[in-house]
């Protein structure tokens, strides 16, 4: 599987807040558990942080540890 890597438009929109991203720190999102689809677009890591708190997308996902 490969994924190609192209820059985003100038007025890319912040997926959850809909700031322009070169106007703060990008950061591009690819679910590869999905073929690598299409690449979403966060202004910096607070958007990015704040969807994954609002969809609970973290819940029951950590991972287990054992010293053993």
């Amino acid at each position: 599987m490969s994924t190609t890597i192209e820059t985003p438009e100038n007025d890319q929109e912040c997926a959850y807040c809909g700031c322009a991203i070169f106007d703060h720190d990008p950061i591009c999102v690819r679910d590869c558990t999905d073929d690598c689809g299409s690449p979403t677009y966060y202004c910096n890591h607070g958007c990015l942080s704040a969807h994954i708190e609002e969809a609970g997308l973290a819940t029951g996902t950590t991972c287990e540890w054992s010293p053993e």
